[in-house]
């Protein structure tokens, strides 16, 4: 689903990424571990087309190094960063409907990817008509993984998800990812995280990245 091949990635001329090469197949669930400043944001953001990429990088086998960052979206990719950046002003419903009004979806589509988003997510539902501007930082995480799964329908990309939240709503937020599981198997899903013991009870699969290259790939299969 995901293929990166040699990218290299340079930030006002410093080296993020260095001949990153990695693969992660259909329906995996992968940990992107690795200290600040590792590289995990920048090959999230690489994907979504927001940086200058030396390499290629496929989804779904399509090379999208060239693709322009708004057309990104509608290959199935959704993308939760990690400040959240929601809409304030725009209702909690709003901001988890804009992607698919953005990609044109039907009523009927967004109305069916709403009604999966509040299965997986009850409580959006109940602060649908809220300001977004008046959640909390943990709820505004929420709020984000709702609008990733709008348009996340074959890769989801989630960015420190759990970084700054209270151990109940990590828990919850953790919770939300197995029945993401249950709902929709298929989907390809990568997280980052600087503690890979947030991720253990569901990656099956760990890359830990170092100074831009990945340093370790790991399977639990392999850890037996």
């Amino acid at each position: 689903m995901l293929q990166f091949d040699d990218v290299d990635v340079f930030i006002d001329g410093v080296p993020i990424l260095r001949n990153l090469s990695f693969r992660v197949a259909p329906s995996e669930t992968v940990a992107l571990i690795g200290r600040n400043g590792a590289g995990k944001t920048t090959t999230l953001r690489s994907v979504m087309g927001f940086t200058d990429v030396r390499g290629a990088i496929r989804v779904g086998g399509e090379d999208v190094t060239k693709l322009a960052a708004p057309q990104r979206p509608t290959l199935g990719i959704g993308y939760a960063p990690e400040d959240r950046r929601l809409f304030s002003a725009f209702s909690v419903e709003e901001n988890i409907l804009l992607p698919g009004q953005v990609a044109k979806l039907g009523s009927a589509e967004i109305s069916r990817r709403l009604d999966k988003v509040y299965t997986i997510l009850p409580e959006l539902k109940e602060m649908a008509g809220r300001p977004a501007g008046n959640v909390s930082g943990g709820q505004g995480k929420m709020v984000a993984l709702g609008r990733a799964l709008m348009i996340g329908t074959k890769l989801l990309m989630l960015d420190e998800p759990f970084q700054g939240l209270a151990p109940a709503l990590a828990h919850r937020y953790a919770e939300a990812l197995g029945k993401l599981r249950d709902v929709d198997p298929d989907v390809t899903l990568i997280i980052t995280e600087s503690n890979p013991q947030l991720l253990k009870s569901f990656a099956r699969r760990t890359l830990t990245i170092e100074r831009g290259e990945i340093a370790e790939d790991t399977r639990k299969e392999d850890a037996a």
